[in-house]
């Protein structure tokens, strides 16, 4: 596996946004996964649409086709991660700060369209397929 899937960049490929789906071929669907905290995200996000059940059959087809990954390994990068970026005053959510420590402890590359937030966490490689 090469590439962590943001939140965003999921929402956007369910919406048919900047040909995510021509990218996931592109790149091999395989070669990509998402975190337990975009997984989290996503089910939230269906459960409160108005499109209920639709969203949430599409989360789990997704899902059914993608590797979740535990947060685990980067659970300490987080917490160093968490302390010197209160530090520095640049705080970042905590689920955010939990999937970006998921890419760089599995050395993926963090695929998001919230790369500001995302580049203040050090040695994280980061894409955005949606510009």
């Amino acid at each position: 596996m090469e590439y962590l899937l943001d939140t965003n960049i999921c929402i956007y490929l369910f919406k048919g946004k900047f040909n995510l789906d021509k990218k996931l071929i592109e790149v091999g669907l395989s070669n990509c996964a998402i975190s337990e905290i975009t997984y989290a995200e996503l089910i939230y996000g269906a459960e409160k649409s108005k499109k209920r059940e639709a969203n949430l059959d599409l989360v789990e087809n997704f899902t059914s086709q993608i590797i979740i990954l535990p947060i685990f390994n980067g659970i300490k990068i987080f917490a160093k991660e968490k302390a010197r970026l209160r530090k520095e005053g640049k705080i970042i959510s905590d689920f955010d700060l939990l999937i970006g420590a998921t890419a760089i402890a599995n050395k993926m590359i963090m695929v998001t369209n919230n790369v500001s937030e995302f580049s203040r966490m050090r040695n994280i490689n980061i894409e955005n397929w949606a510009e």
